[in-house]
Formats: C-alpha cells, structure tokens, sequence
C-alpha cells in the first residue's frame, strides 16, 4: 500500500528555502528551544497549501523591500505540541493541545525578519521568549527593534495573516479552525522522534 504524501496529508505542502526563497533554521528539531531539547526528530517545514500562498505573498513583500524571511516553525504535529505543553504548560503563549495549535492544522508560521546578509534583524527578544517583552506593541524593548517589529507586522498582515498578540514571531490564518488537525503518524515521513 502506498504511503501518503505530504500533499494527501490535510493539504501540506513542504516549504523548502530554495523554492520559497526563506530561511529555514526549525528550532524544535534542535536544543534552541525553550525545552532545551530536541522535539522533533526530523527537520521539515510543511504548511497548508492556502497557508503557502500567504507566505509566498509576503515573501514577495518583503523581497520589495530588501528583507527576507527566516522560519523558526509552521506545520507541528499534534505530539509535539503535547511535548512542548508538558513542558510548560502556559495558555499565553502555547495553545492547549485539547483545543489545537493553528501550528497542529498547518496554518501558523513562526519567523522573523533577516537583512540581505542573513542576520536577522533586532526583535527586542529572542523565539520563544515567554515575557510580556515579546508581545507586539512593547516598548521596554529598543526603538530600533519596536521598528522591526511593525516591519514584521506590516508585511504579515498585508499579505494577509492574523497575528498573535503574546509573541511577535507567531502569524496564522484568520480562519484556522475550519483546518482539521494533523497528527505526525499521518505523514509518509514522521517528524516526531521513534517512541
């Protein structure tokens, strides 16, 4: 029997750097996460297809303006958004895994702004800060990265993405609930480590 493909998979498509022309550096399948720890075994970076066209939008944005994108994270298999809620369980910045993350539907991207070079631009804070520094519109953080903030906001939105308020990386559909969510066993290659 054939395995599934990422596409017959609640409409994943895999987004890779060269196509999408981004940045990708996954920080769960590494120890630079808030876990300190791997929580996927395998590096992939999927979004839904509708997700995919919006991040193709604001990948267009920011190329007009001499920026690029550099992702954290998108699509999260519901187990690792169980792994990540047992480790903290914080309603203000992970969704509680019985209702869903938009990350677990394929519809959420995690990212943040990088100049021509590759370095990425001051935020005030870095991914996955969990302190109400990150959240948009603080401004105990430098005027310089207030700026980047509202120039990641602005290329989001316009390409038509929904922020989060707690956490200046974090951008998902309006709708994301109507996307049903996925589980890592559905995928031909599972990201979640062997149990």
């Amino acid at each position: 029997m054939a395995q599934p493909t990422p596409e017959d998979v609640g409409g994943l498509v895999e987004i890779t750097a060269p196509a999408y022309d981004v940045d990708i550096d996954i920080a769960y399948a590494g120890p630079n996460n808030f876990t300190g720890t791997p929580v996927y075994g395998r590096a992939a970076c999927y979004l839904h297809r509708d997700a995919a066209v919006l991040l193709s939008r604001a990948v267009e944005l920011a190329t007009a303006v001499g920026l690029r994108f550099l992702l954290f994270d998108a699509f999260r298999p519901s187990e690792a958004q169980w792994v990540l809620w047992n480790h903290t369980p914080d309603p203000d910045f992970l969704a509680d895994p019985r209702r869903g993350s938009p990350h677990s539907r394929g519809v959420a991207v995690d990212l943040t702004l990088v100049d021509p070079t590759g370095e990425p631009l001051d935020m005030g804070t870095g991914f996955d800060d969990f302190t109400p520094r990150a959240h948009h519109g603080n401004r105990d953080i430098p005027a310089i990265a207030q700026a980047n903030r509202h120039m990641l906001l602005g290329l989001m939105t316009s390409a038509g993405w929904d922020f989060y308020r707690n956490e200046w990386w974090h951008y998902q559909m309006f709708d994301s609930r109507r996307y049903p969510l996925i589980s890592d066993s559905a995928l031909a290659t599972p990201m979640m480590p062997p149990a």
